[in-house]
């Protein structure tokens, strides 16, 4: 959870924040201006109205005076894949050097660089054997200093929110953090799933009964679609979804990606696929067990088979149920070909190894910007 937090506070989302927290006070304010008689000093709403402008002020103003100072050591491609990722990361970053330790006599001096240019993080993009002895002290020395020193796969996982697929190892999977999810969390997260599932069932029912007239009335045939993925463990299930595409999409059997402009789409289903109503009916999948409100999203088999051979660590997606929504699908667009499926396995693996209940709410947060701004949508 520290971590989760780490990675949101570091960056953008401090400034985020702020602007929520102004936001939120100043509406607290209007509503007493135009509701309430009580002098202003003795009404709770516009005290925690002032609160939150006050903390969102400060929020900002920390932001922006927040100029983190980072090393980038390596002179090869992968430090200046690095250079690049945290330049895009964060605009407000202080990035030192690449420190090239190809250069003769040059890691003897890292610690003293770290001091003068006061550095607070130091990323290692070079190989394991690269530099040798002597950069290993160096950066030892560094980091009983206090400042913090991290390979290009953690860093990428807490920079960008990714596990990068050439960057990993499977050693560096079994022996980092994450994957820590025992019965009180499997727990918690059915019992959120039930309850949220469950509300938005009723809140959604109105436009579930309207979306099942208009299909029906526009192509006829099934309103509900369903449709073999697999989930926990591997195991298949029939996934429920608005039918927005014509009843003879596959005429032959084959499975095919859906891509932009797709003619198969009905003009029903096009909106609906814009607005996410066609995943609604897989909030039955959820209260049945078979899906969660957030987790990577489930694949057809025949998709699953290929992508496992294609794909290291593919399969690993299937250690916690799939969802209706996920990181990938609000960090990513939708995936409608083998590149854009291993782009979108980058997030999946960053969910399954640091899933916890505030990743799963700040996923939902942002799934509600996702609908109402149609983007990603296929």
């Amino acid at each position: 959870m520290v971590r989760i937090l780490r990675h949101y506070i570091h960056r953008q989302t401090l400034y985020q924040i702020g602007i929520d927290l102004v936001v939120v006070g100043l509406f607290a304010l209007l509503v007493w201006a135009y509701h309430s008689a009580t002098p202003l000093a003795e009404n709770p709403v516009v005290l925690l109205g002032a609160v939150l402008v006050a903390t969102g002020i400060s929020a900002v103003r920390v932001r922006s005076l927040a100029q983190p100072r980072v090393l980038v050591v390596g002179d090869g491609p992968q430090a200046a894949l690095v250079a690049q990722q945290l330049r895009s990361a964060d605009p407000h970053i202080r990035l030192v050097g690449p420190y090239a330790t190809s250069a003769q006599g040059h890691a003897g001096t890292l610690a003293a660089l770290v001091e003068r240019e006061r550095i607070q993080e130091i990323v290692i993009a070079v190989r394991e054997r690269q530099g040798g002895e002597v950069l290993l002290r160096e950066l030892l020395d560094c980091r009983r200093r206090g400042v913090r020193v991290l390979d290009v796969a953690t860093h990428c996982e807490q920079m960008l929110g990714q596990i990068r697929r050439e960057t990993v190892t499977a050693r560096w999977l079994v022996l980092g953090e994450g994957f820590a999810h025992g019965p009180l969390h499997a727990f918690a997260k059915r019992l959120l799933d039930l309850v949220a599932a469950s509300v938005l069932l009723l809140l959604a029912l109105p436009v579930m009964l309207l979306a099942a007239l208009l299909v029906a009335l526009e192509s006829g045939g099934p309103v509900l679609y369903r449709q073999e993925r697999v989930g926990l463990q591997g195991r298949t299930f029939n996934m429920l979804k608005f039918r927005s595409m014509r009843a003879d999409a596959e005429p032959d059997g084959h499975a095919r990606w859906a891509h932009p402009a797709d003619s198969r789409v009905t003009r029903v289903g096009r909106f609906m696929r814009r607005r996410r109503i066609d995943e609604l009916p897989q909030l039955f999948n959820v209260l049945a067990g078979d899906m969660s409100l957030v987790g990577p999203r489930p694949e057809r088999p025949c998709f699953v088979a290929m992508l496992t051979q294609k794909l290291p660590y593919y399969a690993l997606r299937h250690s916690t149920k799939p969802g209706i929504t996920g990181w990938a699908q609000v960090r990513f667009h939708y995936a409608a070909s083998i590149d854009d499926t291993a782009e979108k396995l980058q997030y999946d693996l960053y969910y399954v190894k640091n899933q916890c209940l505030l990743l799963d709410l700040v996923i939902l947060f942002d799934t509600v910007g996702v609908v109402l701004s149609g983007r990603g949508a296929q």
